[in-house]
């Protein structure tokens, strides 16, 4: 299995315990947890915990969220990428595209550029049948993003008391 690969502006890796620091950045801020709950990580031990998790789930299943480097620059953008989920809108197990940078790379395609590489890899190297997602009703740069990526709105159900749309495409889209 691969550990990075790359797009014309971006380098995609397995997370390391360096990104800490650039996770941290990312994830304390209030701004990006707007449609994540709103409980943005407080200590850089969280994060700490959380890439340890995600390395986790590289040797559980082969697969993750991956750091997204900006190629010029080498720094620390967010993470996007695939991973099993389970028990989410009746679907028992099902590979969930996610993505998450931090705000200065917002609006300018970085999302969508390393969410489209992972649905291509998800297809052409994982043979997957079918990728999903959900987002918030609200979240429309995120909704903008999996449909650029082929996902389409399929649905809406209640996560933990709230309403999400579930996305979803087999690659046919």
């Amino acid at each position: 299995m691969k550990t990075s690969f790359e797009t014309p502006r971006l380098i995609l890796r397995e997370l390391r315990d360096s990104d800490d620091t650039g996770l941290f950045e990312l994830d304390s801020d209030p701004v990006v947890h707007q449609y994540l709950g709103g409980k943005p990580v407080t200590s850089i031990e969280q994060c700490r915990n959380v890439i340890a998790m995600i390395r986790d789930q590289y040797r559980q299943h082969g697969i993750g969220r991956w750091a997204v480097i900006h190629k010029e620059t080498g720094e620390f953008m967010g993470w996007c990428g695939l991973k099993v989920e389970k028990n989410v809108n009746g679907r028992n197990r099902f590979y969930d595209l996610g993505y998450r940078l931090i705000p200065r790379f917002w609006g300018m395609g970085y999302a969508t550029e390393s969410a489209k590489a992972w649905t291509d890899f998800g297809f052409s190297e994982l043979n997957l049948e079918t990728i999903c997602a959900y987002t918030s009703p609200g979240n429309l740069a995120s909704q903008r993003v999996l449909e650029h990526c082929g996902l389409r709105h399929t649905e809406t159900f209640l996560y933990e008391g709230e309403p999400e749309f579930w996305y979803e495409t087999n690659g046919n889209n």
